[in-house]
């Protein structure tokens, strides 16, 4: 038996869930002490966050009869064609430190990293759950 692909809306619900709780450890991360264990656990989400996003990006062109994407920079590239996204290299961006970040290196970039999720990478996901939003409710 088949199981058939997730919609386009159920994803985004599922993305929306997710931003939701990281909105909620940048709150709490904000308003207390920084500590490597909650720097650990917005990166986690962050990471769930992001990767919802792109389903999401390749759920909606699924709907548009696109065929599927090799990549998270494939997608995000068409994503930002397509107008979902208002900062390419933002979210280009974001691949790499997704890379570059690496919890089996000893090279310590938490902290680096939870900032620029904080200061810059949750604002490219609002945005996109704000334009996604109109897309899908016209």
């Amino acid at each position: 038996m088949k199981i058939p692909p997730p919609t386009c809306q159920k994803c985004f619900q599922d993305f929306q869930e997710a931003l939701d709780e990281l909105r909620d450890l940048i709150v709490g991360f904000r308003n207390s002490k920084p500590d490597p264990k909650t720097q650990h656990k917005i990166i986690r989400t962050f990471e769930l966050t992001h990767e919802l996003a792109l389903k999401t990006i390749g759920e909606y062109f699924r709907k548009e009869g696109r065929p599927p994407f090799s990549g998270s920079r494939d997608a995000t590239v068409e994503a930002f064609h397509e107008d979902l996204i208002d900062n390419g290299k933002g979210w280009l961006d974001i691949i790499i430190e997704r890379i570059k970040f690496n919890p089996l290196y000893p090279e310590d970039y938490e902290y680096e990293f939870t900032q620029n999720i904080i200061t810059k990478h949750v604002s490219l996901l609002e945005n996109f759950e704000r334009k996604l939003s109109k897309k899908l409710n016209q």
